[in-house]
């Protein structure tokens, strides 16, 4: 069963209390496009991330809010900006980088939450039995691409009712694969 493989770029997960920060009390994000995943969306708003060596400014936010706030950034921006990013399951922030956010209106310094987010599948229950896997099992994804086909060890299942079947990666994996919109992906055993 092949799949689309998606490149997931630098973004922000703001929570409540970060966003009004942030942007102002009472501050609604604004949709600015749909994401694969049902009820997620791109947001019209940035901010920017601030690491002890240098900026990413303009740093897409997605929505909706979440409990906490998270950056998931590539171990390039990681380096480039000087912050660690544990390899993590989005979420799983305990224990992960520092860094500040800046937006129009406030800052914030977050104490934990950068991470290069873990590869990883979306797919339903019926996607998941369609390829004999379970929630949290580890693949391995192969994509054919001109010139740099290869295989991606370490690849989670996630699997929920309301995901849409795609693999995301970073923009490191993407370069890596040679990646283009429409790529696809199948898993191998």
């Amino acid at each position: 069963m092949k799949f689309i493989v998606e490149t997931s770029a630098r973004h922000v997960h703001l929570s409540k209390a970060d966003l009004e920060t942030l942007f102002g009390e009472g501050y609604e994000l604004t949709v600015k496009k749909m994401l694969s995943q049902p009820g997620q969306y791109a947001c019209a708003e940035r901010v920017d991330v601030v690491g002890p060596k240098k900026t990413i400014p303009g740093v897409s936010i997605l929505g909706p809010t979440r409990n906490a706030t998270q950056v998931e950034i590539s171990l390039t921006d990681a380096r480039s900006i000087g912050v660690s990013a544990p390899i993590r399951e989005s979420g799983d922030i305990a224990g992960t980088g520092a860094c500040k956010l800046v937006g129009p209106e406030g800052e914030v310094e977050i104490a934990e939450g950068v991470i290069a987010a873990k590869r990883h599948i979306h797919m339903t229950p019926a996607d998941a039995a369609q390829c004999d896997v379970k929630d949290k099992d580890v693949v391995s994804v192969k994509i054919e691409t001109e010139g740099r086909s290869l295989i991606f060890g370490d690849v989670v299942c996630r699997v929920n009712e309301n995901f849409a079947l795609a693999m995301h990666i970073d923009t490191d994996e993407s370069n890596a694969a040679c990646a283009a919109p429409g790529t696809m992906g199948e898993i191998v055993k």
